[in-house]
């Protein structure tokens, strides 16, 4: 009996020590929580600088002289001479329309000419017969008039039938069908046998390939903010047929030739509200063929006063791309800014931050506007690394 007593003694006190461990456990759970560290950004402070202003536009690509080839006299397709889609050089012959009337119509030009010289002849021997027998009295002033005029009427008739000649000849040697430039010939449009028309029917087409054209059409609110900012002397540099352009092709290559501008249209167009833009480019290689769609970057403006933020300081929401800025107590602050292009990995900020300023660019996923951070300069990091990097060199 004595002994079950003090074995219940034993388990109450068992229990009242760990009814107290436990509320002494319930009264630290219960104490105030720790302080959360200040989070640790980078930051940079924004400088301004002059920077290549180079904007894009999507171009295509045409060559220098499309030239029609059509026929100056209707007539029956004989024979086609060129291969289709090759190259062809001045002079070469295309088509030959069937020359046999042609011919024909030359000789009797021909025979008409010779038949009012004849008639000119027998004028003027009519009238060296007849001015002498005037003197004499044997004829009237009158028949002296007349062989005058028979004389005159027989030149005449001589130029026109020599323009008749000319006529008839022109139409014959245009029976031969040949090419006006050098360049790359399109498919024929007709076939032998086919009657054609005198400049009427389309027998293909030569491009001159090199050098090429280039169109862009630029939109009338990139121009007319380009016309503020020469004025305001934002953008500087080369003038508008000083700049070059650089061909971007569809799959990320560049052309390995500078263009050179050509042609500011003088007008916009009504119907999409841009002015054309003519670049030359040359074309030894044949890289560049007609209806390609490349991208043309100009170069040689300067844009002055630029700020220029990496890319990884950027958060683009609904309202548009936003920055952390540093303020007073270096307590950030969510800012809306304006970017309106980018060169390599940085942006191009034309509003939202002055010179100055100090932008977070890494450690974004810890902050929330308003609160405090401890900053480390973009450039003190970097050097910190670059002694760090030596110190372990050294080891």
């Amino acid at each position: 009996m004595a002994q079950r007593a003090r074995t219940l003694r034993l388990a109450l006190s068992l229990f009242a020590c760990i009814g107290v461990a436990g509320q002494l456990g319930c009264k630290q759970e219960t104490g105030p929580a720790p302080p959360s560290p200040v989070p640790e950004v980078t930051v940079i402070t924004v400088t301004t600088q002059t920077v290549p202003d180079e904007p894009e536009f999507i171009g295509e690509t045409e060559s220098s002289r499309p030239v029609e080839i059509r026929s100056q006299v209707t007539g029956i397709i004989k024979e086609r001479f060129y291969q289709e889609g090759r190259d062809v050089k001045k002079g070469d012959l295309l088509y030959q329309i069937d020359p046999v009337p042609f011919k024909a119509a030359a000789a009797n030009a021909k025979a008409m000419v010779a038949q009012a010289e004849a008639r000119l002849v027998q004028a003027r021997q009519n009238l060296d017969r007849v001015k002498p027998l005037l003197a004499e009295q044997a004829v009237s002033q009158k028949d002296v008039d007349d062989a005058v005029a028979e004389e005159l009427a027989a030149k005449a008739a001589l130029e026109a039938a020599k323009a008749q000649l000319v006529r008839a000849q022109f139409d014959l040697d245009n029976t031969r069908i040949t090419a006006p430039i050098s360049g790359l010939i399109e498919r024929t449009r007709v076939y032998e046998g086919r009657l054609v028309s005198a400049q009427t029917d389309l027998l293909t087409v030569i491009h001159q390939v090199d050098p090429m054209y280039v169109t862009v059409s630029v939109p009338e609110p990139f121009i007319l903010k380009r016309v503020r900012e020469r004025a305001l002397k934002r953008v500087q540099g080369a003038g508008v047929y000083a700049l070059r352009g650089i061909i971007t092709f569809v799959d990320g290559s560049t052309y390995p030739h500078e263009g050179k501008l050509d042609l500011l249209d003088v007008g916009l167009r009504t119907a999409t509200g841009t002015r054309d833009v003519r670049v030359v480019f040359p074309n030894h290689e044949r890289a560049l063929l007609p209806g390609q769609f490349v991208k043309v970057r100009f170069v040689g403006a300067l844009r002055t006063d630029v700020v220029l933020v990496p890319q990884r300081a950027f958060q683009v929401g609904p309202e548009g791309p936003t920055v952390y800025v540093l303020g007073d107590e270096n307590k950030v602050e969510l800012r809306r800014i304006q970017a309106t292009g980018w060169e390599g990995d940085r942006w191009l900020v034309e509003g939202g931050l002055r010179a100055g300023e100090r932008v977070v660019i890494d450690g974004l996923q810890k902050l929330s506007p308003g609160i405090a951070v401890k900053p480390t300069l973009l450039a003190d990091t970097a050097a910190a690394q670059t002694a760090g990097s030596k110190t372990g060199a050294a080891r």
